[in-house]
Order: structure tokens, then sequence, then C-alpha cells
């Protein structure tokens, strides 16, 4: 995976201008020299604490907003505003309550194949709608549905325009603990079905581990930067039932646990020796008979 699709590029995000009235002349950083890049058919988790401007990033790209300074490539072009190469899927499902499962799929079909016949627009619908379970309730509408089922029409939506890359602000978190698994098993295969590319946002470590092949880890805001960035060793055909039966699973979970509890808040205040932001940390970690080592490059 050598492809980027994405390229964050020393992207920072300052809210309150020096000058500005509203500021009283100071500003502040939210985050600042981020670079980050999501390769083709990669699934990116990001971590990090309240505060240190995930959902922000994920609007930039979205192109919801902008950043303070630098810039975000897509395939090389700078994202200049929302596109359908592009689609978000956030934490509420955010369907249309008067149009039935098909009429919101078909929605974002037709507006990303305008002069598609009828019967193409329901055809690709249908297909997506196939992809995550909810075959045969195509016609009902969101107040018939179950939290869990209109999220997995939130999916349906965003997979049946074909994006080039999948924004994911904690979709899940909002569903009860069965149905929140369910859905990240029916996300992880579509994806690899398919070969998705994925950024998502996410609160919850043994998520990042099951779902990530990477796994971005951020510092402390205000002023946060990304600390390091997680390979994901376990197995590429993991099944959440057998995450706890992998030693590996041990190893990353306590890295990222250390992470969250101990070194994002030092780590702002004190960055390592030869700390470079513009090439954070690759941290690989290998398990043995003596334990976990850590491996950096």
């Amino acid at each position: 995976m050598t492809d980027p699709v994405i390229s964050i590029e020393g992207i920072a995000k300052r809210y309150g201008a020096k000058g500005h009235p509203a500021s009283g002349g100071a500003s502040t950083t939210i985050f600042e020299n981020l670079w980050l890049k999501v390769n083709r058919g990669e699934f990116v988790c990001v971590i990090g604490h309240s505060g240190c401007g995930k959902t922000t990033i994920l609007n930039i790209l979205a192109g919801l907003d902008r950043p303070s300074e630098g810039v975000v490539l897509v395939e090389g072009r700078e994202l200049a505003g929302p596109g359908l190469d592009r689609a978000v899927i956030f934490q509420g499902h955010a369907l249309l309550p008067w149009r039935t499962v098909l009429g919101n799929v078909a929605y974002a079909v037709s507006s990303r194949w305008r002069r598609a016949p009828k019967a193409e627009v329901e055809e690709r619908a249908r297909r997506a709608i196939a992809a995550v379970g909810l075959a045969g309730a195509e016609h009902k509408r969101p107040a018939e549905l179950s939290g869990g089922m209109k999220q997995r029409v939130g999916i349906a939506r965003a997979l049946a325009i074909e994006p080039k890359m999948l924004l994911m602000d904690e979709p899940f978190s909002a569903l009860d603990a069965l149905t929140r698994g369910t859905l990240q098993e029916e996300a992880r295969r579509i994806c690899r079905d398919t070969g998705q590319t994925v950024y998502m946002i996410t609160h919850d470590v043994d998520e990042a581990i099951y779902l990530a092949d990477r796994i971005v880890l951020m510092t402390n805001g205000p002023g946060a930067r990304i600390a390091e960035i997680v390979i994901n060793p376990l197995a590429a055909d993991r099944s959440r039932s057998g995450l706890h039966h992998d030693p590996a699973y041990y190893s990353l979970r306590n890295h990222l646990m250390d992470f969250l509890v101990a070194r994002s808040s030092a780590f702002r205040e004190a960055p390592p020796d030869g700390y470079d932001p513009r090439h954070p940390p690759i941290v690989t970690l290998h398990h043995s008979q003596s334990g976990a080592l850590r491996a950096m490059t």
C-alpha cells in the first residue's frame, strides 16, 4: 500500500486570530504541523483525547472546514471543498425521515450519477443495501428501523456512491455493545471485500485494534500533534471473537492504553529526542517469549 489517496501536509487549525476583537488578541492552536498519508485500500484509525482536533481534521478531509495552515491533497490535487470522491459516516445516521431505505440510498446514488436512468439508480442502491445486510427492508422508513439498522443505511448510502475514501466519525459509538460488534464486523468485511480506503475516528481502543491497519496516536490538545503511528501486528483475517487469544493483542492494547493514560500528555510537553512531526515515528510491536518488544523506524 504505497499509493496515497490522501496526503495531509503540515496542516494546523487555529481559532481567534491575533488582532480579532473576539479573541482578545490571542489565538488558540488546536493542532499544528500534522503530516500523514493514507494509502489506497488502507484502514486508518485515529485515537486521541477530546480536544486534540480529531473531528476537525476529519471535517477538513471532508471539505467541510479549511486548515489555518498547510494543505490536503487528494490523489495529488489540493482539496478545495466537499466532493463525491469522499463519503462521510457521522455518529448519527442523518437519514431523511420521509424517504424509505431505498429512497435514502438512491438519493445519494442519483447525486453521484445524475444522468443514470431510474432502474440503474435503484439497482446500485439495492446492491449497497444488500451489502450491509438489509435486503428486504428497502421499503421501510427510518422510524421503522432500529438504531443499528439506521446506521447500516448510513453505511450503505456512503458505499453506494463508490467513494475513493470513506471518512467515519465514531459511527458505532451510540450503539449497544452487541450491535456495535456486529456492525464492526460488517464494516471490516465490506471494506476488505471492496478495497475501500478508510479514515476513522474512535475512542474505542479495541475497535481500533480490530479494524485498523495503522493506528494514529495524537497528543493532547491544544497544540496537538501526531505522536506516532502504530502498525497493527494482528493477522489480516482476524476475527473479533479471536482477538483475545492472540498474544500480540495484549502487547498492542497495552501500548495504546499506556499512551492514552500517560504518554499523550507528557509527549506534548517533552517530545522524545529526534522527534520530527513531518516524519512521526512508525511503531511496530513484536511479541516474543520474553514479552513485547517495541521497534521504531
